[in-house]
């Protein structure tokens, strides 16, 4: 197997994933609360891993082609956006409370798994970058070529969110004091907001 094509894999595939985003934050957020952190983690990478494969092995060129499906899932992205950005500004201006485990356990697994989902399946960017980007780049290849650099970006994705599950678990007593978790609540928000508004100036673009 070409090492050399898996490690431009894993190298174009980090610098799609790591730049900020709603499924960064997201995973940052549950490692800090060390709530479901590492099931949050698998769920992104997973779910990468299949719109990865599914753009190198076949899919980018008809996904780029849908527009009506990437119009549905822009909207529904910023409506969650909107919704998840909101939910972080309401926590920074909301007087800071001792977050007991048996609260996180309550608020159960179930709640964790959907957020992830939504954070990846809603994001339109995902498909642009892993399934359209990576697709027709990684659809040059074939052959063992082809399963070399797929595997490379799929790596890349393995490493980046659970690299940033675990770290930001093990910095969670520092980064949980209040005043340091308000400042990540707003920088989350903020986040949230300002990619709601790009992908809505590009809805606009398109519909015009």
């Amino acid at each position: 197997m070409n090492l050399w094509l898996m490690l431009q894999g894993f190298g174009l595939g980090a610098s799609m994933i790591i730049p900020i985003s709603a499924q960064n934050a997201y995973v940052l957020n549950q490692g800090i609360k060390r709530h479901h952190h590492l099931t949050t983690a698998t769920i992104c990478s997973m779910l990468d891993i299949v719109f990865i494969s599914l753009g190198i092995f076949g899919g980018g060129a008809l996904l780029s082609q849908n527009e009506v499906l990437l119009m549905l899932v822009t909207i529904g992205g910023i409506a969650f956006l909107c919704f998840y950005g909101s939910l972080s500004l309401k926590s920074a201006l909301t007087p800071q409370q001792d977050e007991t485990k048996s609260k996180q356990t309550q608020r159960g697994k179930r709640a964790v798994i959907l957020g992830a989902l939504a954070v990846t399946v809603l994001n339109p960017h995902l498909y642009l970058d892993t399934v359209v980007i990576l697709g027709s780049i990684g659809g040059q290849f074939s052959g063992q070529d082809r399963i070399a650099f797929a595997i490379g970006t799929m790596m890349a994705s393995l490493v980046w969110f659970f690299s940033l599950s675990i770290g930001a678990a093990k910095l969670g007593p520092t980064l949980s004091q209040p005043k340091v978790k308000q400042g990540i609540d707003i920088l989350v928000a903020l986040m949230m907001f300002v990619i709601a508004l790009m992908l809505a100036k590009e809805l606009y673009n398109q519909v015009v």
